[in-house]
């Protein structure tokens, strides 16, 4: 009948049953296109994610985009950033939690690619990525920097490796104020940024682009070495 799953539909439903859903993007097969998929993290549900399968060997999962003209205010509560918001095809955070989750399963790596304010690429690698658990603030723990963006994450005058992530309603940064509510959005703010991509119509990359960068996306997978 017409309204039947053809052979590759109930082949692909059979396959996950058999050997589950991708744990991060780096597991679809060879030659699979960008775009979404459903991931399932050990231990946790199943995902909606958008994977970016051209950029470098392909199989990154993207745990945040965002554009100049984005459509979401990223002014979000804690909760709401830890479990995610925005639209997968477009602008989105995928959750705090989420993101601690994924990156716990094996030793991980992260891009940073930042659009300019000429809308060139650049690109700002780390080659190691975690996060630390809610109850130590999902601290963000990168390894050593290699790109063409600049190492604002690490070395500039606000560092943002080792910082507890903030939001609007949980000030977890090291400045007097509240970075979160006074600069837009929840991220790993020290006093208070050099890097500020969760935010509307200001994105900023150290001096790369400061408040007028296009757009930014934040890609992980396991890294190399292990």
């Amino acid at each position: 009948s017409p309204n039947s799953p053809g052979p590759d539909m109930e082949m692909t439903s059979w396959m996950a049953a058999a050997i589950g859903w991708p744990k991060d993007c780096s597991e679809l097969p060879a030659g699979s296109p960008s775009g979404i998929y459903i991931i399932q993290p050990t231990g946790l549900h199943q995902l909606v994610v958008y994977c970016e399968m051209n950029v470098t060997d392909g199989g990154w999962t993207v745990i945040q985009r965002n554009r100049y003209n984005t459509e979401i205010t990223w002014a979000e509560s804690w909760s709401t950033y830890k479990y995610g918001f925005g639209n997968v095809q477009t602008d989105y955070w995928l959750g705090t939690e989420y993101i601690y989750q994924i990156a716990k399963q094996k030793v991980y790596q992260v891009k940073f690619v930042i659009w300019d304010a000429t809308n060139a690429t650049k690109f700002a690698d780390y080659n190691l990525f975690s996060v630390e658990d809610m109850s130590q603030g999902y601290r963000l723990r990168l390894g050593s920097y290699t790109g063409t963006a600049g190492d604002a994450m690490a070395s500039s005058s606000y560092v943002h490796d080792n910082m507890k992530f903030s939001a609007k309603d949980q000030d977890q940064d090291t400045y007097s104020g509240n970075c979160a509510s006074s600069y837009g959005g929840g991220w790993w703010y020290s006093a208070c940024y050099s890097v500020r991509l969760n935010v509307k119509g200001a994105i900023t990359w150290g001096s790369l682009c400061n408040g007028n960068c296009k757009a930014s996306a934040i890609l992980i997978k396991p890294s190399p070495y292990c």
